[in-house]
């Protein structure tokens, strides 16, 4: 009997056991997200270009003559001062040709003076009808010839002799030197000015970019004298290939008269000093160049901005920490910030990292981004 209502005891507790609800699941906490405040402030915008440096003057030095090289009188590579010697070419063949075309003209020299005597002999005889109209006539042709042939001698000597001073090859100005395309020995001038080397002025150095045709407007907008006046702009820093920034500034000097067809760009030469020879030509390095001044823009770090078939959007929390997703229009890109140029306020606080864990109307823990920009 006892067994029985002990039984019995256990099926009913059993029963009431089954019939209880397990109580319900704690709600999670809501998702840390960082955030940071949109600021405003005065903004430069600036315009980043790559080009690629060059002399103020690249000078080609030639072979005017044709002759062996005898030799090569500078160090390459190095700075040469104008009128330096560079080259010598042998010279003999050339003074042989000088030495002929003076004797040319001696000979015409002494035909001409012949013809004069000639002339002043026969004028007096033909008014007395010793001698002919006709032999009178004879002479003063003759003397016009040697006249003419005197002045193509001395043309001959003149040209020869200008060729002979092509036999020393100076530098017409000072500058960067480059290596020799040819070596003592060698025979140059054949047929062809021959390439010899090639001297660039490097203080200052030019530095060319291209520019696209809405930039160049932006640019001239900042500063023209008047009309057909490249820009005046000034103040550009250069970045050079290692990321170092150049210290000195350059300026706008000229701009291409025409829009290159194939690439859309105007070619665009900003002057640098180079006293330290630091740049060379053929460098490559980043122009920055100031275009305008946003004042009183908002601008938000770059992290918090999404972008979905260019629809650009931030997630906005609230003082209710709730999260809002927010379509903004974006300005340009200042460093690691982006400016805002319409949807955003000053000082609303816009998510920076924990973005895929919010959906919009969520509740939110709002945690400030670190100065550092690196979440803990």
């Amino acid at each position: 009997m006892t067994f029985r209502i002990g039984a019995s005891a256990l099926l009913v507790l059993a029963g009431v056991t089954g019939c209880t609800e397990p109580p319900p699941a704690a709600a999670p906490p809501p998702p840390d997200v960082y955030v940071a405040a949109a600021v405003q402030q005065d903004v430069p915008i600036y315009l980043e270009l790559v080009g690629q440096a060059k002399g103020s003057q690249d000078v080609e030095i030639r072979a005017r003559v044709e002759g062996f090289l005898e030799t090569v009188s500078f160090r390459e590579g190095s700075i040469v001062k104008r009128g330096d010697l560079l080259y010598t070419i042998d010279r003999k063949p050339l003074e042989a040709i000088v030495a002929a075309s003076r004797a040319d003209q001696a000979t015409a020299q002494a035909r001409l003076e012949k013809a004069n005597n000639d002339v002043a002999r026969y004028t007096p005889l033909v008014a007395k009808q010793a001698v002919s109209q006709q032999e009178l006539d004879d002479a003063k042709a003759e003397q016009d010839a040697a006249r003419s042939q005197l002045e193509a001698a001395k043309a001959a000597v003149e040209k020869n002799t200008l060729d002979l001073s092509y036999t020393r090859v100076t530098a017409p100005v000072t500058g960067l030197i480059g290596t020799t395309n040819v070596n003592a020995g060698n025979l140059v001038g054949r047929g062809e000015s021959t390439l010899l080397t090639t001297i660039s002025q490097i203080d200052p150095m030019l530095f060319r970019v291209g520019v696209t045709e809405a930039d160049y407007l932006r640019m001239a907008r900042r500063g023209v004298n008047r009309t057909g006046d490249a820009p005046r702009v000034e103040g550009v820093q250069l970045t050079l290939a290692d990321g170092a920034v150049y210290p000195e500034t350059g300026r706008v000097t000229a701009v291409e008269r025409a829009v290159d067809a194939t690439t859309g760009t105007l070619g665009v030469e900003i002057s640098y000093p180079n006293t330290t020879l630091i740049l060379r030509p053929g460098q490559y390095g980043k122009a920055r160049i100031l275009l305008d001044t946003r004042v009183g823009a908002v601008l938000v770090p770059q992290r918090a901005v999404q972008e979905l078939q260019s629809i650009y959007s931030v997630v906005v929390v609230g003082a209710d920490n709730k999260a809002a997703f927010r379509t903004v229009k974006v300005g340009p890109r200042v460093d690691t910030r982006w400016v805002i140029d319409d949807g955003l306020k000053p000082g609303e606080q816009v998510v920076v990292e924990g973005l895929q864990r919010v959906q919009d109307g969520m509740t939110v823990t709002a945690k400030p981004m670190p100065a550092t920009g690196e979440a803990k």
